[in-house]
This record gives C-alpha cells, structure tokens and sequence, in this order.
C-alpha cells in the first residue's frame, strides 16, 4: 500500500522515466484550483528531490500564473500499464520564463520542441506512493502531433503574441506576476 518518503528512491525514478504523461495540479489561496495533464518528452529528473518541465503553449497559463503567486504544486503519475502505482511529488516550483537566465541554463536538457515557454523548477518536498488498482489498463498508442503542429507553424513571432493575448492571466484574472 502507500507510504511516503522524503526523496524518490531508484525504483521510483525509473517508474517517472517510464510514463508517457503526468498530471501537475496547483492553486493560489483564493480562485480556481488547476489540474493539467503533461506530456511528450517534457520531464528530466535532477536528482531525487528535484524535476524539471517543459511547459508548452497552451490554451491557458494557469500553472506558471498560479506559481507566480503561490509557489506549492503536486505532480502525479499513474501506472496504466504494469504495476498498479500511483505517485505523487509535492513540492514548491520557480518558473524560467522563455530566454530567461534559469531557461538559458537547463533548456539543452530538453529535445528542440515548438512552443516551450516556460520551464518548471519542482523542489521536492514530499513523495508519496499509493496503489493505482482503480485505474484502468490502457494501451499507449502515440503522441499527438496537433499542439507541436500548431506551435511550428506561429513561429517564434506569432508565439510571443499568443502568449501576450492569451497566456497573461488566469481564467479568474490573475496577471502573471514577472521575477
């Protein structure tokens, strides 16, 4: 059954690299809590109290908004496939904002992917294991190609006014507050 640990362990480490998606929840003390699923190749492990993501272009900006104001976030990822695991890591996050010194120094980690636009810097706090026999078994078939699609065909140009009109405030008005 579950425990929790203070740091991850080899085992769990391996189980992060093998996942295909993960979910990334964060809030600020007043407003709408915010639940995002992650995917493609977006995730390095720095060490066992430390991840790091890509954060792509989206519809919204709720997770770098909301750690803008409050830093605390929960990552999850669920086994669909082996072992039924469930995994969660609370911590605290920075955000490195496109160009900025923090995106300069760790994003050669990541593959060149269109539309990154933040990287989330997750210190870990906490870690916690619990079963996943309530979910499902399911089949990875691929990756979608839509929002890399998408994000290709704005350039970096068009990227930056998207983010401008759409990415600058939460669905409940908060501004992104710049570091």
């Amino acid at each position: 059954m579950g425990r929790q640990l203070q740091q991850l362990t080899p085992p769990l480490i391996d189980f992060i690299e093998n996942q295909k998606m993960f979910f990334v929840a964060t809030a600020m003390e007043q407003g709408t809590i915010n639940l995002s699923p992650k995917g493609l190749d977006s995730l390095r492990i720095l060490n066992e109290k430390r991840v790091i993501w890509l954060n792509l272009t989206g519809s919204g900006n709720e997770t770098a908004i909301h750690l803008s104001h409050h830093n605390r976030i929960t990552m999850m990822f669920c086994a669909f496939e082996g072992d039924p695991i469930i995994l969660r890591l609370y911590g605290t996050a920075t955000t490195h904002e496109f160009e900025s010194k923090g995106w300069q120094e760790h994003i050669a980690m990541f593959p060149d992917i269109a539309g990154g636009r933040q990287l989330v810097d997750v210190q870990i706090d906490r870690v916690q294991t619990s079963c996943g026999m309530g979910v499902p078994v399911m089949e990875y078939k691929s990756q979608r190609q839509g929002l890399l699609d998408w994000a290709e065909k704005q350039g970096e140009e068009g990227l930056r006014k998207y983010w401008q009109k759409k990415n600058s405030s939460s669905i409940d008005g908060m501004p992104l507050k710049k570091s």
